[in-house]
């Protein structure tokens, strides 16, 4: 709609022109801010050219009212603009907000946690981000491919390997036994080191040369865990890249760096030359004992990603990783590749709350709050809107007992009867969607046209959440709408009304935007309550 808009006044006026949204709808529902900076070049002030600017409109095709008011040129839409809008989308529910295709491919990597352990609810927060950024972003239009990028080599591999014999020797073989300052620990160990038990016995568990193969076993069954988890929240990867078998190509990817002067070796160590590109310190990429570093893995990832010529990169990080975007921006460049194509969004800790209290931490993994067990408890549509509230980058408390009201201080229900309601009194009515299409809004009120046009903001909503990558836009925006929905309903009769069939038309766009952005949560809308 607003994309509609303002190509309509960009061509009436000839030139290019801003729309904001007045806070006061009754102002319009649209303004332009353009006469301010005209009034320079055409030597008058802001007052005279709005008023110039806003006679251009008379009789004008989609809006009731274009007026002048201080400066500002404020556009109020017709009923039969919005009839129009709102008969289309109800003719083609599908794709109601829906953009075509854009040329912009996007690789988006999410999670990639440590294969060591089930997910906790950390974790769950860039998984529910990442998701969402990927469901709203295609269906704007937009190529995207999500990967899952597995790091399964390096120090964590080796410790699994012993935290594996470790539980193994002190649950299943009842030893007393000495266990190092960090390791793994949880019930999953223990079940991992039964599943070995049973095919290899128990020397293995003694044999330090096979801790790797230990690893490797565990490493497997724990990716199954998080896929199974991340399933149950609804989210799904197309690709699984794993770290270690990116490996072989370090010496080609060394060569590279080599040759473009970004390397330098020191105490037996090879360096980064990442200061030259904002970090604080140049970065070990070969230890002392020839083995390459975490930092040298990603390097080779990230130049796998850019091999594959995609046109934007998108990483999801937890906010511990801030310092380590300049050295991995470093080395992109050094590879002859952009690092502005790269955008890193950092995913805040949260804090969870149980009846006021600090949620207790999960026995059977030792020591963290595990994504499974919150979403077994109050369901994967609530734990994906909550997460939803607040942008990535800030932090987030919230407390799991009110997600379980059943009133309006729960977003998820408050937002889920909004849609219920009007769902049941189709019902009530005994009339379908379908029929109230071509009702006509000739004797429609303001109230009405208040809550079309809010329900008719989605597609921009979409937008502006995707390419500022903050999904709470559309979390608000479905708050503010069910609001809408709410006071509404209250305020108007509509079963057996003289108005009936408008109200369920005015009504049905806003369930449509209301079940089209849950969607694009991955959450569905619920029909009763």
């Amino acid at each position: 709609m607003q994309n509609l808009v303002k190509e309509y006044i960009e061509k009436i006026l000839g030139i290019s022109v801003v729309l904001e949204k007045p806070k006061d709808i009754s102002l319009g529902h649209y303004a332009t801010p353009v006469a301010f900076s005209l009034a320079k070049e055409l030597k008058k002030s802001p007052m005279v050219i709005a008023d110039e600017l806003a006679s251009k409109f008379l009789n004008s095709e989609i809006f009731e009212n274009v007026e002048a008011v201080k400066g500002f040129v404020n556009f109020k839409l017709s009923s039969i603009f919005l009839e129009n809008l709102v008969n289309d989308a109800l003719r083609n529910r599908d794709s109601f907000a829906k953009q075509e295709a854009k040329s912009e491919k996007i690789l988006l990597e999410y999670v990639s946690a440590n294969p060591t352990g089930p997910l906790h609810i950390g974790h769950a927060r860039g998984a529910i981000a990442g998701d969402s950024l990927a469901r709203v972003g295609r269906y704007l239009g937009y190529d995207i491919t999500t990967e899952y990028y597995i790091n399964d080599a390096g120090a964590q591999m080796d410790m699994l390997g012993l935290s594996i014999s470790l539980a193994a020797r002190d649950f299943l073989l009842n030893e007393t036994v000495e266990y190092p300052e960090t390791y793994y620990r949880g019930d999953y160990l223990i079940d991992i080191a039964k599943q070995i038990q049973e095919t290899h016995g128990n020397e293995i568990f003694y044999d330090e040369s096979r801790f790797k193969e230990m690893a490797r076993f565990g490493k497997d069954e724990v990716m199954k865990i998080i896929i199974k988890d991340l399933k149950d929240l609804g989210i799904e990867f197309e690709n699984f890249v794993s770290e270690k078998s990116l490996y072989y190509a370090w010496d080609e990817t060394r060569k590279v760096l080599e040759e473009n002067g970004s390397l330098y070796e020191k105490n037996q160590k090879i360096y980064l030359k990442s200061t030259q590109y904002g970090d604080d310190s140049d970065r070990v990429v070969v230890r002392d004992n020839g083995i390459p570093t975490y930092l040298a893995g990603d390097i080779i990832y990230h130049k796998d990603k850019y091999d594959r010529n995609y046109d934007r990169y998108i990483n999801i990080w937890g906010a511990d990783h801030h310092g380590y975007i300049p050295r991995v921006k470093a080395a992109i460049e050094f590879l002859g590749n952009d690092s502005s194509k790269l955008e890193v969004i950092l995913s805040q800790m949260v804090q969870l709350l149980k009846g006021g209290e600090p949620y207790k931490m999960s026995k059977r993994a030792g020591n963290v709050i595990l994504m499974s067990d919150i979403t077994e408890e109050i369901g994967s549509d609530a734990l994906r809107f909550i997460f939803l509230t607040r942008k990535s980058d800030t932090h987030l408390e919230f407390d799991i007992d009110m997600l379980k009201n059943q009133d309006s201080s729960n977003p998820i229900f408050y937002i889920n009867y909004a849609h219920a309601r009007i769902n049941q009194l189709f019902v009530k009515s005994e009339i379908t969607f379908d029929d109230i299409v071509d009702v006509d809004f000739l004797n429609i009120n303001q109230d009405g046209l208040n809550l079309v046009y809010e329900s008719l903001l989605l597609e921009s909503i979409l937008s502006e959440a995707f390419l500022k990558r903050d999904m709470q836009k559309i979390t608000e925006y479905l708050y503010s709408l069910a609001s809408s929905v709410h006071k509404f309903y209250n305020e108007h009769k509509i079963i057996g009304s003289d108005e009936q069939n408008i109200y369920l038309k005015v009504l049905s766009i806003a369930a449509l935007s209301i079940k089209t952005g849950l969607s694009l949560l991955g959450i569905k809308a619920k029909e009763i309550m």
